[in-house]
C-alpha cells in the first residue's frame, strides 16, 4: 500500500507526499529493528538470569559436596592424631595402631559441577552472565583444582608411602573392604565406617604395629604428613567460603540486585 502511494506519488511529482510516505517507511523499519532488539534484548536477559539461576544451583551442589570431603578430612586429620599418641604410647593396642595408621593416608577427590558451565561457554554465552561474576574471575572456580591438589599431596605423602610398604597386603585389603569410607546415599565420601569387622589374627596385628613401631622415620614423617592434612582442610574451607560469596552474586543478578559499593 505505501509502495503504491510512494509510486504515484513519485509520477505526480508530489514531494510532499513523498517526504511523508518515506518518513513513514523509514520511522517503521526503525521501530521495527528496535523491537526486535528488544526482543533480543529481553530473550538474553531471561537466558542470563536462567544461567545465575543454574550456576547457584550447581554450586550449592559443590559447597555440600565439598563439606562432605571436609568432613573426611577431619576423619583422616582424627586418624593421624591417634596415630602420632599411640606411637608415642608404651604400649600401644596393635589393631588400633595399624587401622589408624592406615587410614590417615587416605585421601579423596572432588570435581567441580561444570554441566552448566561448560554449556554457557559452548554457546559463547559468557557475556549474558552477570558483570560481577566475570569481572571477579569466578569462571576460574570450574577449572578449580583445589581439592584435587590437596589429594595430589597426599598421595605423594613420604608418610603415606612409608605407612603402606610396611603394613602387609592382605591387612590393608581388610581394612579397605571392612573398616574403609563411609558414603552417603549418592556416593559422597563423609568419614570412616565404624563397624570394623576384621577377621585377621592378632599375631599378625602385632607384627604390623611391631613394624610401624620399630620404623624411626615413621613419626618424622607423620608429623610432615599433617601439614598436607591441614593445608587440604584450609583450602577447603577457603573455598567453601569463596562459594558462597559466587552464589551470592548469582543471586543478585537473578533478582535484580545490584552489589553494594565498597568502602
Amino acid at each position: 500500500m505505501i509502495l503504491r502511494r510512494l509510486t504515484d506519488a513519485f509520477r505526480k511529482q508530489d514531494w510532499f507526499t513523498v517526504l511523508v510516505e518515506t518518513m513513514i517507511v523509514v520511522l517503521g523499519v526503525f521501530l521495527g529493528i528496535q523491537l526486535g532488539n528488544w526482543n533480543e534484548g529481553q530473550a538474553d536477559m531471561r537466558r542470563g538470569s536462567a544461567y545465575a539461576q543454574r550456576l547457584a544451583i550447581d554450586i550449592r551442589t559443590d559447597i555440600r559436596d565439598r563439606s562432605y570431603l571436609l568432613a573426611y578430612y577431619e576423619a583422616v586429620n582424627d586418624s593421624a592424631e591417634r596415630t602420632a599418641a599411640l606411637l608415642a604410647s608404651g604400649s600401644p593396642n596393635p589393631r588400633e595402631l595399624v587401622v589408624n595408621a592406615y587410614r590417615a593416608t587416605e585421601y579423596a577427590n572432588h570435581q567441580p559441577t561444570r554441566s552448566t558451565w561448560d554449556e554457557i561457554v559452548s554457546s559463547g554465552d559468557i557475556g549474558l552472565l552477570p558483570p560481577d561474576f566475570v569481572e571477579d574471575g569466578w569462571g576460574s572456580y570450574f577449572t578449580d583444582v583445589t581439592a584435587n591438589n590437596a589429594a595430589r599431596n597426599i598421595l605423594a605423602s613420604p608418610y603415606r608411602q612409608r605407612v603402606r610398604r610396611i603394613i602387609p597386603h592382605e591387612i590393608q585389603r581388610a581394612i579397605r573392604e571392612n573398616c574403609g569410607d563411609k558414603r552417603d546415599e549418592i556416593g559422597n565420601v563423609t568419614g570412616f565406617r565404624a563397624d570394623c569387622n576384621l577377621d585377621v589374627p592378632h599375631k599378625e596385628w602385632a607384627a604390623a604395629a611391631a613394624a610401624l613401631l620399630s620404623d624411626p622415620e615413621l613419626l618424622p614423617d607423620l608429623r610432615l604428613h599433617f601439614s598436607s592434612i591441614s593445608s587440604a582442610r584450609g583450602d577447603l574451607t577457603g573455598s567453601m567460603y569463596s562459594l558462597q560469596q559466587a552464589i551470592g552474586v548469582l543471586e543478585r543478578a537473578s533478582t535484580g540486585t545490584k552489589r553494594a559499593p565498597t568502602e
